[in-house]
Parts: C-alpha cells; structure tokens; sequence
C-alpha cells in the first residue's frame, strides 16, 4: 500500500510540475458541484451534494428541550456525522471514529461560529425552553473533501428548513405546537473551502488520490462579508504564512462562487 502511494505521489508531483492536476483540474479549480435542496420528505431541512462523485446527504431535525446551562437564552446545535460503510471501504460500522467525529465538529463550528443560526430566536421560554436543531450528515459516497461537501450541505438543509411555529401559554405553563411553519432564522451563509498541501503545491478541493498523499490540509470557513468564521488545520504538515494569507484569498473567492451555487439551489426548492 504504501508502494502504490509513493508511485501515486510521484506522479500527482510530476503532473503539478506542469501546472497539471490527475484529473485534470487547475490547482484553484474546484469538482463540478451539484446541491439539491428538500430531498427528505420528513425532515424539517435536507440537502444533497455532489462533489466531484463525492455524495452527502443531509437532514436536518427541529425539537425542543433544555438549554445549555451557560446559554440561558440561546437555542442549541448539535451536529452528527454517519460515515455509511457502503461509501468507502475505508468506513467501518460502528461508533463515530476520530475523521466523523472531526468532520462534524468542523461543519458545527463553521455553523455556530458564523452566527449563521439567530439562537436567540429559537428561546420559547428562557432557561427552560428553546429549540434544538440537528444537523444529521450521511456520507454516501467518498471521492475526497467531506468537510467542503459537508458543510455546503448544511448550510444549504439549514437554509431550506421550516420549523412549526409554536406558542407558549404562561398562564398554564403550557407550549402549543401549530400546524403553521416558519423558516429557521438563518441570517449567514457561512461556506468551507478546503486546500491540500503536496510537496509545495497548494490545491483547492483535494479528491481521494490527492488527499491520499497530502502533506496537509486547511480548511477556512467564510461569510458573505468576508469574516472567518473558522480554520481548521489536519493531517499534519505546516503551512508558510505566505500559504495561510493565499488560501485565505482562495478561500474568500470560491465561498462566494460556490455562495451563489448554494441560494440558487434553495430558491428553486
């Protein structure tokens, strides 16, 4: 295995030599994207996203329950990631391992540290009360760049959810479920974009053979107005400023392109 790798890396770095990638992709380009938005017909939310032939499918759930005891006042996100066997066999059954458990804490953070989400808004009764949105990721099929496909799908499951609008009786301490829905408050559209580091070449949207031989990888999560929202650095190496400061301008430059992609895909439903 670790033959095939070092004739697999050789020939990637003989390719970017040229300006060249694999599959024959410029070193900034990305895989032809594809989202789909309301694909789970009892969801609240869901969005599908190819990548390339990378696949993801995600759902998204809208409970109540209890706050967290520091956010009083603030509705609450938690993020969980299937890594179904079927799409790679690198994917083994069982409980979350360490690449689930950092793909979902990646797509939350980016979600949460945006402000994507008004949590404020999700409150039916402060300290006691709140909405509670589950962001459900299932990995369909694996060509390389989940946190990317990953992330576009929530932001875009979050984006088409409706929720039942509920009333709180103070009176009778008594919550009310209508049959009306609303849209989740969703005010950013936070959007990752991930770069692979081989042998000095930096390349957006690393698929399975390039991630197989990275050095490194950044992934840098943006909003419309150009604030990170989150970074996150993995599988080891280490990145130059000079690095940092380009893939961060990479990074502004396809979250708006791949932006538009997502709002065209939610206004057609």
């Amino acid at each position: 295995m670790e033959v095939m790798a070092s004739i697999m890396r050789d020939h990637i770095l003989s390719l970017l030599k040229e300006g060249r990638r694999i599959d024959g992709r410029g070193l900034e380009d990305y895989r032809d994207l594809e989202v789909r938005v309301n694909v789970i017909e009892k969801a609240e939310g869901s969005a599908w996203v190819r990548l390339g032939n990378t696949q993801v499918l995600v759902g998204i759930k809208v409970d109540m329950g209890e706050p967290f005891p520091d956010l009083p006042e603030k509705g609450v996100i938690t993020t969980n990631v299937e890594l179904v066997p079927l799409a790679s066999p690198s994917f083994e059954p069982g409980p979350p391992d360490e690449n689930a458990i950092e793909l979902a804490r990646v797509v939350d953070r980016g979600i949460r540290e945006s402000g994507a989400v008004e949590l404020e808004k999700l409150v039916i009764v402060p300290g006691k009360l709140v909405r509670v949105v589950f962001i459900d990721v299932h990995v369909l099929d694996y060509d390389g760049n989940l946190l990317d496909a990953s992330g576009i799908g929530a932001i875009a499951a979050l984006l088409s959810t409706k929720m039942p609008k509920v009333v709180y009786d103070e009176e009778n301490d008594e919550v009310q479920v209508l049959d009306e829905y609303e849209p989740l408050p969703v005010s950013r559209v936070p959007i990752p974009v991930t770069i692979a580091k081989i042998g000095g070449n930096l390349l957006a949207d690393p698929n399975l053979d390039e991630e197989r031989v990275m050095d490194g990888r950044i992934t840098i999560t943006t909003d419309e107005n150009g604030m990170i929202s989150s970074v996150q650095k993995s599988e080891g190496g280490s990145f130059k400023l000079e690095e940092v400061m380009y893939s961060v301008d990479l990074a502004l430059k396809k979250a708006a392109e791949i932006r538009e992609r997502v709002l065209e895909a939610v206004r057609a439903g």
